[in-house]
């Protein structure tokens, strides 16, 4: 496998950070490039238009961030892309659209059946951030495929905004869509990993009701009411956005050293509810964490090895 890094910025465009190939034999080499960044940045289809010229036999696949990781440095206005060539590997791309957290494991459903293959290895997925049930996603694809297939990826971000999320796949990043590679054969084997730079802080408290990744309350208590408490008056004032830097840590009762990690998507101040990226089950504790970002890039390093 041949892999090349890419950054590009307003300034100075595409530049190429580190490769292990010339550059003319990893374009011919290319399989597959993936690309993060913002919203602003990708909105407009130019960056996916750049990457196709450049690699114009390979499959692309990216998506809008919250921020991106190149090497040791963390960025919010960059965009962050990878090349990848394989020697033995097969690859299939699949979309289908994301319309509502409803819909979410019927649409994980769909990209399954597209990639279901008696020789798929692996799985790295890619969707809208504010219209998905992440969990319900992942239960929707592995129902397709079944669960010795690794199952990696994750949701689009906004930075802080909110507002909407883009994902593409062999076309320019587009609202309201679920995206998946597939990778195919003898020759690749996928691990997977997660680490994060986050801290915990208060004390850890049961999810007295929720319902999929709606939280009402813990302890008893609205959800928000907690947040609002904690997070402080100004931080308070700019959830959901103020929300990245302050997810939730749940522990499944039965399995208490297994934890998720879970983001806000959405508050709802009438009712004083928070929904997450996840599914937020009822009769799990949950701990309030505050992000670390000196450890971001560590912690991606981490997960990696």
């Amino acid at each position: 496998m041949r892999v090349a890094q890419l950054s590009w910025s307003e300034n100075v465009g595409w530049t190429a950070i580190s490769g292990d190939r010339a550059k003319t034999d990893l374009v011919l080499k290319t399989d597959l490039v993936f690309f993060f960044g913002t919203r602003q940045a990708l909105a407009c289809g130019a960056r996916y238009r750049e990457l196709r010229a450049m690699f114009p036999a390979a499959h692309i696949l990216g998506c809008s961030t919250d921020g991106q990781i190149s090497n040791d440095d963390v960025s919010d206005d960059a965009i962050a892309a990878a090349a990848i060539g394989f020697e033995a590997t097969k690859l299939r791309i699949a979309s289908e659209p994301a319309c509502s957290p409803e819909s979410s494991r019927a649409c994980g459903n769909t990209v399954g059946r597209a990639l279901a293959a008696p020789d798929l290895v692996g799985i790295f997925v890619l969707s809208d951030g504010l219209n998905v049930n992440g969990s319900e996603l992942v239960a929707g694809i592995t129902g397709a495929v079944g669960r010795q297939v690794a199952v990696t990826g994750g949701l689009a971000g906004d930075g802080a905004e909110f507002r909407e999320t883009l994902v593409g796949a062999d076309c320019a990043p587009r609202k309201q869509m679920v995206a998946a590679v597939g990778f195919y054969g003898p020759a690749i084997r996928i691990g997977h990993g997660s680490a994060g730079g986050w801290d915990e802080f208060g004390p850890r408290r049961q999810i007295t009701r929720s319902r999929g990744n709606v939280l009402f309350e813990f302890d008893g208590q609205p959800a928000l009411d907690l947040y609002e408490l904690y997070l402080g008056e100004d931080e308070a004032r700019g959830l959901p956005g103020s929300g990245l830097l302050f997810p939730l840590r749940i522990f499944d009762p039965e399995r208490p050293d297994h934890d998720i990690v879970r983001t806000i998507l959405a508050v709802d101040h009438e009712a004083r509810s928070m929904t997450f990226a996840g599914d937020v089950p009822e009769g799990w504790t949950a701990q309030l964490m505050r992000g670390n970002f000196d450890r971001l890039a560590a912690g991606a390093a981490s997960a990696a090895r």
